[in-house]
Order: structure tokens, then sequence, then C-alpha cells
């Protein structure tokens, strides 16, 4: 038998073993010593003794051996599980033992290759994360942050230990923690409190973060700061409403501010007074002391109207030396005819005074037209052209003159009736026309499209311009009917260019905002594509920004429906109206438009080139085409395309055309023929 006592091996035999193994160890001393302790042997065993002997010594060491590297294994095996532990991942436990410990060791070891690759894939998600440039936070279910990366620590201002297991919710200013939701998932404008409690404008989006266990659930948040975009649309939507030069209103504000006057005045039951201003003889200071000396005039004389005015009124530039000025809140038991022209001869005489220009003393004058609410007019159209009407019977009488509005000035108001009339007649009679204003590439000069623009010819006075004629037609329901024929004209168009094997793009036609209140609209514009067979995402329905914003709730689910349709939406006149991007994101609008007042001096003017430049790169960062409007020149194109603009119309491109005309333009546009293109080819 053996035994191991302490790492030795101890041989146990039978006692005549024993017996055996001392008689042959006494043989092999000799035989007389063998012979003097009496044993005796036979030959055989004196044989087999010295083999057994041999055998036993052999297993002893064999065994020996195999528990010493059992023992090692052991020692081994434990080192290696106790660096696991610690995390060293790299470390080699399999062995090449087939013996129950070299079975423990392999198993071990596919435990550390799968350890290893688990945790492989979670530092890289770690790396990945803390690459990304916006912030990301992961919150628990109940809102508490879990988890931020270095971006979401730099728009902080706070370590990442100071934020984790803070309330999200401690991170919102108190106006917008109601508005804030992890629920939908889409892209939203909030504001997070930095570490200062500086207020921090981001766009945001949420996810939930979904897992078996209860624990690993919460939701992951990204947000990018648009502090930047923010001031961006400050700035346009100054350049937009101030006028550049004399930082007063441009028209488009001042007929805000005009109708907004006009409410209160309702409202309190009291008066106004509009002036409007007209420099004489403008062109000749122009044309003899040069432009710059006449911009200083129209600098000089803001500030004159500015500095005489009584506080709460406004003064506007409406055109290059057109002026324009609101006295509010007049007492209607005053002599406010007497006192308004009194104040509007002040204006004049201020303005006379001479203006110093390189040493050249420069004298201006001015013509005033004056109209007052409500006895002139009751909204901004009328009290303008009222106003106006005035102003032009002054200056026919010549430089420095004053006219108060009568209504025998204005046979413009009988015009405007008769006009309504004939509109109506002509539209019974069919002599509208549709005709299209092409879409141009600005990669290549192709046609990609058109706009549709109705056309009205009178035999006595020729085209009537849309903006002469759509306002009337707005005043009463002829504008659904118009609406509704002008779709069908352009469906009608389209389907014969489609039946000539031409590829026409896609055609945007406008809406007003009486069509959107239509409760048959929808179903309206279904039909009428279903008639003619023409596809939904070959029509581009263009709407402004006004009409948008005025029932945003209403218009946001009617445009969702066509938009679901496959019909895509487009904003027309972007800039002159009072939304923002962010307002807009939440409409599902796939082009803008820039208004054509902001293009016509983009190559001359810093702020028009400024507006135009960050609208672009606005519209291209939430993945919007951007159209600029009034392309007349070849340096206007050179500037668009520079600013990697997508798409232009405009009378570089030639004058809206009847459909006929219009397909014979697709024709000409075969291979790398077109007419457009050697436009580009100078480029």
């Amino acid at each position: 038998m053996l035994g191991v006592f302490e790492g030795r091996i101890t041989i146990m035999l039978p006692r005549s073993s024993l017996q055996i193994l001392a008689a042959a160890a006494a043989y092999s001393a000799g035989p007389v010593a063998a012979a003097e302790n009496g044993a005796v042997m036979s030959t055989g065993a004196l044989i087999l003794v010295p083999g057994l002997l041999i055998a036993l010594v052999i297993l002893a060491l064999v065994l020996r051996t195999r528990l010493a590297r059992g023992q090692r294994g052991v020692r081994e095996l434990t080192a290696a599980v106790e660096r696991l532990a610690r995390g060293e991942l790299g470390v080699d436990i399999s062995s090449a033992d087939t013996a129950d410990i070299g079975g423990l060791a392999n198993a071990l070891d596919r435990l550390r290759l799968s350890l290893r690759t688990t945790a492989m894939s979670r530092d890289y998600l770690s790396q990945v994360i803390s690459s990304i440039s916006d912030a990301v936070l992961l919150t628990r279910m109940d809102g508490t942050i879990a988890r931020v990366n270095p971006a979401a620590e730099r728009l902080l201002g706070q370590a990442a230990a100071d934020l984790r297991g803070l309330p999200l919710a401690n991170l919102l200013p108190d106006n917008q923690k109601a508005a804030f939701t992890f629920a939908d998932g889409k892209t939203r404008d909030t504001t997070l409190l930095g570490s200062t409690g500086s207020e921090i404008p981001v766009s945001y989006t949420c996810a939930e973060i979904t897992a078996d266990e209860p624990a690993l659930r919460g939701y992951v948040i990204t947000a990018r700061n648009i502090s930047e975009r923010k001031i961006a649309e400050q700035r346009i939507r100054y350049l937009a409403r101030i006028d550049a030069l004399t930082k007063v209103p441009n028209r488009m504000q001042f007929q805000h501010l005009l109708q907004r006057a006009i409410a209160r005045a309702r409202r309190g039951n009291h008066r106004l007074a509009l002036i409007y201003m007209d420099v004489d003889k403008f062109k000749e200071v122009n044309d003899t002391f040069g432009h710059e000396a006449g911009d200083l005039c129209l600098e000089t004389l803001t500030d004159r109207l500015r500095r005489i005015l009584p506080d709460g009124s406004v003064v506007g530039r409406l055109a290059g030396d057109e002026f324009c000025v609101i006295l509010d809140s007049l007492d209607p038991e005053r002599n406010l005819r007497a006192e308004v022209v009194a104040t509007t001869r002040m204006l004049q005489e201020s303005i006379t005074e001479p203006v110093l220009f390189n040493g050249n003393q420069v004298y201006v004058s001015t013509s005033a037209g004056i109209a007052h609410y409500p006895g002139d007019g009751n909204n901004v159209i009328d009290l303008i052209r009222n106003a106006d009407a005035a102003l032009y019977r002054a200056k026919r009488q010549g430089g420095g003159a004053l006219e108060v509005y009568h209504p025998d000035m204005n046979a413009a108001a009988v015009e405007r009736l008769m006009l309504k009339s004939r509109l109506r007649r002509a539209f019974e009679k069919n002599e509208l026309r549709v005709h299209y204003q092409p879409k141009i590439s600005l990669l290549d000069g192709s046609i990609v499209g058109a706009e549709a623009l109705v056309r009205w010819e009178l035999t006595d006075r020729g085209i009537v311009l849309p903006a002469e004629f759509i306002p009337l037609a707005e005043e009463s329901n002829l504008i659904l009917q118009i609406g509704e024929w002008v779709l069908d004209r352009v469906c009608t168009d389209y389907k014969k260019w489609q039946d000539g094997q031409l590829h026409p793009g896609r055609v945007a036609v406008n809406l007003s905002l009486r069509q959107l209140k239509q409760r048959n609209f929808i179903s309206q514009i279904s039909a009428i594509l279903e008639k003619h067979g023409v596809p939904t995402d070959a029509i581009e329905l263009e709407i402004t920004e006004s009409t948008l914003m005025e029932d945003p709730t209403r218009t946001l689910h009617l445009l969702g429906e066509l938009h679901r349709m496959g019909l895509r939406l487009a904003i027309d006149d972007f800039g002159t109206g009072y939304s923002s991007l962010s307002a807009l994101q939440q409409f599902p609008i796939s082009t803008l438009k820039i208004d054509q007042s902001f293009v016509h001096n983009a190559t001359t003017n810093h702020d028009q080139a400024t507006i135009v430049a960050m609208i672009i790169e606005m519209g291209h960062s939430l993945r919007l085409d951007v159209v600029a409007e009034g392309i007349e020149s070849e340096d206007q194109l050179r500037f668009l395309r520079a600013l990697n603009c997508d798409y232009a119309q405009g009378l570089l491109f030639g004058r809206a055309m009847a459909a006929d005309d219009f397909r014979d333009l697709l024709l000409s546009q075969t291979g790398n023929a077109g007419r457009y293109r050697p436009l580009f080819a100078r480029g």
C-alpha cells in the first residue's frame, strides 16, 4: 500500500512481502549474511525479488511526479483565476492536462473568453458614446441620471460624478418642465440649465431603453447645443424686418405694426393717422453726389423724424425714398386734422435743413399724404392706399406739398370694385390662364420642375398681376374655386407632358388660407389627382409662413394627411413671416423658398447676403431643399451656387410661360443639351 505524508511517499507492504524484501536485502549483502539470518529461498524466488523491488520503486516515483504536477496545476489555476477576478482578461487558463483539473481549467478559460468578448463589446459601446459630439444622458425609468458622456459634461459644465443620480428635471427651467417629454422620440427644442444657472437652448431626442431586467431599463437622451442657430434666427428676423440702412421697420414690419395699431385703436375707440412721405427728386441727389450722399440723406431724414415725433409713433421705410409714420392714440375729441397737418409740416420743415456731405450742403424736401383711421380706411391696405393717393396728389403740386385724403382722390377704390366683378366674370368665362415658371437645378442647369402661376389678361389694361387680383379673390369664396381650377389645370397639363414621354419634374401649386379651411380639402385634392392619374409626388403644395401659423394645430393635421398621401410641401416666401425654423420643424415640410426680396440685393448688400446664406445653411441643417426666387442676373446665380443653394427660379431663366412653351422647353433638354446649361458652363 501507498501512503502520502507531508509530500513523502510511504510504501506499506504485507509482512510476507517485507520478509522477502529483507531476505533480498540480506542476500544482496552476501550469501553468508543470508545464511546467518536463516533465510532459505529457492532459485526462482531469488530471481523475482529484484524485479519486484525495481517495479515498486518506479511506481512510487511516477505517483510522486503526478501528485506534484497536480499540486502545481492547482496553484497555477488558483493564481490565474485571481488575475481574472482583477480584470486581467488576457491571461491564459487553458491546460493540456486531460485529467479533471485540466477539464476545470479549460472550462474556466472558456468563461474567460466569453467575459472578454462581453467586456470588449461593453468597452466599445462606451467608447462610441464617449466619442459622440452631441451630449448623451442615460437615465433610469424614474428620470435620474445614470450616466453621461464627456460632451454632456462640457455642455452642462458639470462633472459626470456630480450629474450621476441627479433628477433630469433639475436641469430644466421651471417654464420647460411641463413641455419636456420622454415619450414620442421626436426631435424637440428645450432649454437646459448649466452649472452657473445659465440657460442653454438645445435640440433633443429621447428613446426608451428596453431590457428584461427592470434595473437596466431607462431612457437615452441626445442633446445638441443650438445657441448659434437661435442667434442666427434672431439675426435673420431682425434683418428681415428692419431696414438695413435706416434701422427702422421695413414695409413688411411696418404693415404688421400698423395692423396692431389699428387693432388697439378699435379696442380703445381712439383714432390714428398715417403720414406717407416721399423725398422729392431724390434721383437727382444720387445722380449729382452719388449713392453715398443719397444714403446719408435718408439716414439723416430718419433721425430727424424720430427726434421730432411724439412717443409711441412709428417710422417705417416702405421703399427707396418712401417713408410712413403712424401717429397713434389720438383723442377723437380734438381737432385731429389740424394737429396732424401741423405735425406733418413740422416734419417737412426739419427735413429741409441741409445735410453736409464732403463739404457740400445737400438740400432735400418731401411731399406728404395723410389718411386717418377709421374715416379713411379701417384696414392696413385701404389706409396705406388712401394715404398714397393723397401723396400722389401732393407730388403733382411740386416739392414740399401736403394733402389730406379725400374720397374723390381715390378712383382706385371704384376701380377695385369693378375689378372684383370682372374677375368673377373672367373665371366664369374661363379667361384665366395657368403659366409655368421653370425651376432650375443649380448643380447643372437642368429643369427639375416648375411653379404654376395664375395669369389674367384684360384687353384694356393688359396683364393683371396675381398680387393685385388674388387678394380680391380671397375677399370672397372665389379663391376656393380658382384654387380647385388651378390644380385641375396643372394635372391636365402634367398628364399631357407625361403622355408625350417628357419628364416635367415636380410642379408647385400655391395654397391659400381659405383653401386649407375647407372641410373637404383633402378629399378634393385626392379626387383631382386620381381623376387625371397624376402621381402624388409630382405635385408640391406651397404655403406661406403666415398661412402656416394661422392655426398651427389644424394646419399640422392637414399637412400631415397631405404628406402621408405622398405630396411634398414647401414654405413659400420664407423669411417674410414671423415663424422660426424651430417652429417649422413640427410640420412635414420638405422645401424652403427664399423670398425674392432677399435675393434681389444679395450681391450688393451685405445684410441681404447674410440673410440668404443663413437661410440656406439652416435649411440644409434641417435636411430641406432650398429654392431661391427672383434670380435675374448671372451674379446672383454665381452667388447662390457658391452657397450650395439647391434650386432657383427667376427672369434669368425666362418668364412664366404657357403649357405648350414649357413642353418645348422640356423637349430641348435632351442629353447634355438644354437652354440654361451655358449659364452654368460660364459659372
